[in-house]
């Protein structure tokens, strides 16, 4: 990660602390608050994903892969999204939210690469897009899981609803990033 892409201490847990909330209030009936005041850097459009695990499993994940929205705001919107309306998963309800923990993960812009051999596994998230169909996977997945490259771009593929080998198709669009991660 380049110095430009981090993030201070402090502005970490700072969208640790808007993403718990925004799923807190949510949960408990309130209102979410407007974000306001937010430092510079979490006013800067970036790709993000916002994943909720709860004693330790997966338990909605969803983001934006490239900048659309403010940080802060991105990440509020995200944590929401990925608490009450992952299709995986059913909504989170109150009687979760002590269980639950937070990982916020900022992406570096998208790079279309040709040789899937760029891919370094753990540093790199892959994108895979053929036709309308696209799919991501977050450099922690394969370390998580203890793929190999080439699981990693099948796993890629079937998250895309393709078929596992669709990578080795010229057609076939792959993408790496980085990810600044957020715990």
């Amino acid at each position: 990660m380049d110095s430009d892409r981090e993030l201070s201490i402090e502005n970490r847990a700072l969208l640790l602390d808007i993403a718990r909330k925004a799923i807190e209030d949510k949960s408990r009936g309130k209102k979410v608050s407007l974000l306001k005041d937010l430092p510079s850097d979490l006013l800067k459009k970036k790709g993000v994903f916002v994943t909720i695990k709860s004693r330790g499993r997966l338990r909605g994940c969803i983001g934006f892969i490239e900048g659309r929205k403010p940080l802060g705001e991105a990440v509020q919107e995200l944590a929401m999204a990925a608490a009450f309306h992952d299709t995986r998963f059913p909504p989170v309800e109150k009687r979760e939210l002590a269980a639950l923990s937070y990982e916020i993960s900022i992406l570096s812009p998208l790079e279309r690469i040709e040789d899937v051999e760029r891919i370094i596994v753990g540093l790199h998230g892959i994108y895979i897009r053929s036709g309308v169909s696209g799919g991501l996977l977050l450099p922690q997945v394969a370390l998580e899981n203890r793929w190999d490259r080439q699981t990693f771009l099948e796993e890629t593929c079937r998250k895309a609803g393709l078929a596992p080998q669709i990578w080795r198709e010229r057609k076939t669009e792959i993408y790496i990033f980085e990810a600044e991660r957020i715990s």
